[in-house]
């Protein structure tokens, strides 16, 4: 498989309707400008193919997924240049928790600070055995800059994540399944080969079905009940007249598999 590359990120050809990155910024993948760029730029190829129906991010850094925001870059830079920064990130970040289509962040190792920031801007995260999660910003006088305080309460629930992050504390892999931060918790060093295979799964289902799903799920944290149900209505209706449902349900009834987009 051949691979595309920035300085700090590699991307795959995309193959079966799934696209990897990979973080290669050593020594612990700081998400410094580097990275940055090279997410932008490997999402700029996604885009560009039209073909991706998920995006496994990963890491080639032993030890680590990513140990969190570039703090030598940040000591050296004043105010203006601290937001500019903090705007480049969280603009990546939000470009992978899209609804365009799944990501999924393949965690062994540290995740922290903005390195878990960035896996829950993912759709999913699996995590191996050995993986350590945090968002320790405290201890630097801050506080997680980059979506952590919103996505965080809403993966784990008010009370556990103030408990992590005013803690500063780091989370093994064990609790952070139990308590609802990874969805899938794999043997140590295995993440990214689980990821890819739950990526191949996800690629036989309906693309738009499943980017539905995400906007209706997400919706339901902002909405009143009552809204959310009619917003869910609107979804299925607009499968139904536009989407792939038709096939879903001949092939159902043809006892095929759907041949979808």
């Amino acid at each position: 498989m051949s691979e595309t590359a920035t300085p700090a990120v590699t991307w795959s050809d995309v193959a079966g309707g799934v696209m990897t990155v990979t973080l290669r910024r050593g020594p612990a993948n700081a998400l410094g400008l580097p990275i940055i760029e090279g997410l932008n730029a490997a999402l700029d190829a996604a885009d560009a193919d039209g073909l991706v129906k998920v995006l496994v991010v990963r890491s080639d850094i032993p030890g680590f997924f990513a140990a969190g925001a570039d703090i030598k870059h940040m000591s050296s830079v004043d105010a203006e240049s601290f937001t500019a920064y903090g705007d480049r990130l969280r603009g990546a970040l939000d470009r992978l928790a899209s609804a365009d289509r799944i990501t999924i962040a393949a965690v062994d190792g540290l995740a922290l600070g903005g390195g878990l920031e960035l896996a829950m801007a993912c759709t999913l995260r699996v995590g191996g055995a050995d993986a350590k999660f945090g968002l320790p910003e405290v201890k630097l006088g801050l506080i997680p800059g980059a979506g952590g305080t919103q996505r965080l309460p809403r993966l784990v629930g008010r009370g556990r994540a103030l408990d992590i992050m005013l803690s500063a504390r780091q989370v093994l892999a064990a609790e952070a399944h139990a308590i609802g931060l990874i969805d899938r918790l794999v043997d140590a060093g295995a993440a990214t080969d689980a990821a890819l295979a739950l990526a191949s799964e996800l690629c036989t289902m309906s693309l738009p079905a499943q980017r539905a799903v995400i906007r209706t799920v997400d919706a339901s944290f902002d909405t009143p009940l009552d809204e959310g149900f009619r917003f869910e209505v609107a979804q299925e209706q607009d499968l139904f007249e536009d989407g792939e449902a038709k096939e879903g349900i001949t092939a159902f009834l043809e006892k095929r598999a759907p041949r979808f987009s």
